[in-house]
């Protein structure tokens, strides 16, 4: 099964067009071998089968990677680790903070963390809107923080001045787009394909006015 898994995600990542070396493939895989194995005793997340994994948390995670702004990186409300842990796998260029508000969640990705050795990651345990960094972020990405504005009220103050907020979702959220709150707006919607994935993704990007 593991050879599978691994020409599942080098042939992922070849089709989005990145390029990562040996150590990095190995990293991910690993951080797939783990997940599985922290999902026997407490639930991280219900994607439990390997391939599915590779398509829905890894390669879904990788295909934002070339819409990120800036060396800062928050992702709020992680969950397991996704998107930000195979991003900064992936991207050891810059720097990522990690928000989760659930231990046992927060708990894991620390542990992902020490065990990937990944020197560009801090997790912090708490809520986003709680949140009062000494270094504010270029780009701020979730996917799983409800509604876009949502989205702004929980980790606006997050992100820089020219900073962006980048949500992840499936199709393109037209109702979201019209209630953003003032003083912020849609940028530009990006199409994402995720290989393996027959569905739509997107990834809107919204700053300041």
């Amino acid at each position: 099964m593991e050879g599978g898994i691994e020409a599942r995600l080098t042939a992922g990542v070849k089709t989005l067009g990145l390029a990562l070396e040996p150590a990095q493939i190995e990293a991910l895989l690993a951080l797939v071998e783990e997940l599985a194995d922290w999902n026997t005793r407490m639930n991280l997340t219900a994607i439990k089968e390997p391939a599915e994994v590779v398509d829905k948390h890894l390669l879904d995670s990788l295909a934002v990677l070339p819409h990120l702004k800036g060396l800062w990186i928050a992702d709020v409300g992680t969950g397991a680790g996704f998107p930000g842990l195979p991003l900064a796998i992936a991207d050891l260029d810059r720097r990522y903070t990690l928000v989760e508000s659930t231990g046992k969640k927060a708990e894991f990705v620390r542990h992902a963390v020490a065990m990937l050795r990944l020197p560009n990651v801090e997790v912090v345990r708490g809520r986003a809107e709680a949140l009062k960094p000494s270094q504010l972020f270029d780009s701020v990405i979730s996917r799983a923080l409800g509604s876009l504005a949502d989205f702004v009220r929980v980790a606006g103050h997050l992100a820089t001045r020219g900073g962006r907020l980048l949500a992840m979702k499936g199709r393109v959220p037209e109702d979201e787009l019209k209630n953003l709150p003032s003083g912020w707006k849609a940028l530009v919607v990006h199409p994402i394909r995720v290989p393996g994935l027959d569905a739509e993704r997107c990834v809107v990007e919204i700053g300041r006015v």
